[in-house]
């Protein structure tokens, strides 16, 4: 069987990768990962490690031209959340100019230029981009819309929480597809029912089930250029128009608010501990215990700002130590180091209150154990990988999905 070929950029330490290849469908045959603003490429080197160093590049991708890049049929990315504002179109300049560094740009400058577009798209990002900024709720996923639009794409989305589908761990995010208007799926979506696509035929509901929503809000029509969606969209809304689920297909936005449908097995954060495999640096020593539990705990107390203002300060409870009989809380980047923390997730064992290992929050993600194990990384930095990665079997269902929708005739 023709596999596949995927492009991945912003690969971190391959999440996108584990997850297609897994399906057994999907060839990685060219990636990219570049951390700006440090000298040893942590991220970069890890990859490399796992997949090797062909057809690898660890340079800005803004600086890498499009002619280096080889046609395939799919290209994925988690890109950093940032601000998408569109800036203006100059008069000597065939495209759109967006703000320097945002990465978003750099995918669209890749589309753009492609003679031979990938058929796909299969991004990734935080749930908030559906509502950000807050002075105009949904803008920037609007624009990246809009842009795709432009570029000859149809777009699918779903917010996802890893748990609610069995996997180990509370993670909400945003996945989004891309299908071309030359590939089978876009015809396949324009030809259907767009209710029937969201809710049972459609590439996100067969990976994902849902229960039976009600009906889509009426449909609305993003009309205008990017640059007067930039500065016009939804401006004085108070909520976001796209909900947790839609399709964007001839200018037509289609939304509802879904919820998932799933009573398969669940793994609990209590299936994923190393018992017995745990040196002693990662317990919580009797001198430290009370710090914990002051950051763990609810607070309502009158602090002062380093301009002398004081002000009421207060926060609820955190489960400590976290439960085990539930998937985990969502894994931060600042997850790693020995120092007490609110948001650092402490277990405990037939040994006493401890932190999770970087093997544990790796299986957390469902990456392979030691997957990010490497002469020279620490488990501070192992910890961070696992803060910015995606749930692996998030990506490989949708994958599986999306290559079903692919063939079907």
């Amino acid at each position: 069987m023709k596999k596949l070929k995927v492009i991945e950029l912003f690969a971190g330490v391959g999440g996108f990768r584990l997850g297609l290849e897994k399906t057994g469908v999907y060839e990685v045959v060219w990636s990219n990962q570049w951390e700006p603003g440090t000298k040893t490429q942590h991220a970069s080197r890890v990859y490399e490690a796992r997949f090797g160093n062909k057809n690898h590049s660890n340079q800005d991708i803004a600086e890498v031209p499009t002619s280096d890049i080889p046609d395939a049929d799919v290209l994925v990315g988690g890109f950093p959340c940032q601000d998408y504002s569109v800036a203006t179109t100059l008069q000597n300049s065939k495209g759109l100019i967006g703000k320097k560094g945002v990465l978003w740009w750099s995918i669209h400058r890749i589309l753009s230029e492609k003679k031979n577009k990938p058929k796909y798209l299969f991004f990734e990002n935080v749930d908030r981009l559906l509502k950000s900024p807050s002075s105009q709720r949904g803008r920037d996923f609007a624009i990246m819309l809009k842009s795709l639009e432009e570029l000859g794409y149809a777009v699918e989305w779903r917010i996802i929480n890893a748990a609610d589908y069995g996997m180990p761990q509370r993670r909400r995010r945003v996945f989004f597809l891309g299908y071309h208007k030359s590939s089978p799926v876009f015809k396949s979506l324009k030809n259907a029912g767009k209710n029937e696509w969201l809710y049972q035929t459609g590439t996100m509901a067969k990976a994902f089930p849902i229960k039976k929503p009600s009906p889509i809000a009426n449909p609305f029509v993003l009309d205008g250029n990017l640059i007067s969606v930039s500065k016009d969209f939804n401006k004085g809304g108070k909520l976001s128009p796209f909900q947790n689920t839609g399709i964007f297909i001839n200018g037509q936005v289609f939304t509802c608010k879904t919820f998932p449908n799933y009573d398969g097995e669940q793994v609990l954060l209590g299936d994923v501990l190393q018992n017995g495999d745990v040196t002693e640096d990662f317990f919580v020593s009797q001198q430290n215990l009370p710090k914990w539990e002051y950051l763990k705990g609810a607070k309502k107390e009158v602090r002062t700002a380093k301009n002398g203002f004081t002000y009421k300060y207060s926060e609820g409870r955190m489960i400590f130590p976290d439960a085990l009989d539930s998937a985990s809380r969502t894994i931060i980047t600042g997850e790693g180091g020995k120092s007490p923390s609110r948001f650092k997730h402490v277990v405990h064992t037939s040994k006493g209150l401890r932190r999770l290992t970087p093997v544990e929050l790796e299986r957390l993600n469902m990456f392979p154990d030691d997957h990010t194990l490497l002469e020279g990384i620490s488990d501070t930095k192992r910890a961070f990988f696992m803060g910015n990665a995606l749930v692996v079997g998030v990506v490989k269902k949708i994958g599986e999905s999306l290559n079903n929708q692919h063939v079907q005739p």
